[in-house]
């Protein structure tokens, strides 16, 4: 059994990740602030929101224990995100995957 942790050493926790967070954003931003950056990296750097979002989103869509319920339960989110693959290579407009989604998936989830 581990002890609880003090409010001293909370605050130091707080503090240390603090200054690491604001120096790991605000650093880079002020260090190039007003300078271009090289065509490679600022494509490598348009790739992170793309990458981050798709993380997410299977992270919520695959899951270890998904097929325990059953195959309807699992597989219902995974075709409103066919659809919503669907709507965006179509219209490629973030609103309409949206709403293509949550009608599919209310849709889905009626039957």
């Amino acid at each position: 059994m581990t002890a609880p942790i003090t409010w001293p050493d909370f605050f130091i926790i707080l503090a240390v990740t603090a200054s690491c967070m604001l120096a790991s954003r605000v650093l880079p931003m002020m260090l190039l602030k007003g300078k271009e950056l090289p065509t490679r990296v600022s494509d490598a750097l348009g790739y992170i929101p793309p990458a981050a979002f798709a993380a997410l989103v299977a992270n919520d869509l695959l899951t270890p224990g998904m097929f325990d319920a059953g195959l309807w339960p699992a597989g219902a989110p995974l075709a409103a995100a066919l659809v919503v693959m669907v709507v965006a290579r179509l219209t490629k407009s973030l609103l309409w995957c949206a709403v293509a989604g949550i009608a599919a998936y209310s849709l889905l989830m009626l039957i």
